[in-house]
């Protein structure tokens, strides 16, 4: 039910109803109430002009991915430059040429880490700077299942083992290799001077 509106002679009656009416408690109010104002209209405002209509404008963007896990050149990319930032740059780029390579295709873990360790720390004890291991990209696993198996073991292991005892107080640094020497299928490694 909606309430209407009082009139105004119904307002005047009740002014003159107040009037003659003893008060409870005197010295309350000392004037009437002011007549209830009327309530402005509102403006009408100008209709809002539609936007410039472009395709795709409104299309919902897609669901973000669930990243759990960086994928290894964000990783690798996140490590702190601990050399030379001149040399990191020719090295990404692929003018400095490696002084050595290690070719890890075809192994399995149990010889690779071994073979990898013994690589790096001759490579150290000789003197070379700058060696190239090649871990190759991994095959395509046709095992679907409930855990997600990563490509590539080897290119997967190979950073975890350079960052670990006895290679991590050789390395002194680890980056994807160049194109031209193996892309994501590569990593050079930068190692210390031995002392």
């Amino acid at each position: 039910m909606t309430r209407r509106k009082l009139t105004g002679e119904e307002i005047e009656l009740w002014h003159k109803v107040v009037k003659h009416t003893e008060r409870l408690h005197p010295g309350a109010h000392s004037a009437p109430p002011a007549l209830p104002m009327p309530k402005p209209k509102p403006a009408k405002q100008p209709e809002p002009r539609l936007a410039p209509f472009e395709v795709g404008s409104r299309a919902k963007l897609k669901p973000a991915k669930n990243d759990l896990k960086p994928s290894l050149v964000r990783s690798l990319a996140s490590n702190p430059l601990q050399m030379d930032e001149k040399s990191f740059r020719k090295m990404k780029r692929g003018k400095i040429k490696p002084e050595g390579k290690l070719d890890l295709h075809g192994m399995r873990i149990d010889t690779a880490h071994p073979a990898l360790t013994r690589f790096i720390l001759s490579s150290q004890a000789s003197g070379r700077r700058l060696v190239l291991v090649v871990t190759g990209k991994g095959k395509d696993r046709d095992e679907p299942g409930p855990m997600p198996v990563p490509r590539g073991v080897l290119r997967h292991k190979v950073p975890q083992w350079l960052a670990l005892p006895p290679l991590a107080q050789a390395v002194l640094q680890v980056t994807p290799a160049h194109i031209s020497h193996g892309g994501e299928g590569a990593y050079y490694v930068y190692l210390r001077r031995s002392r």
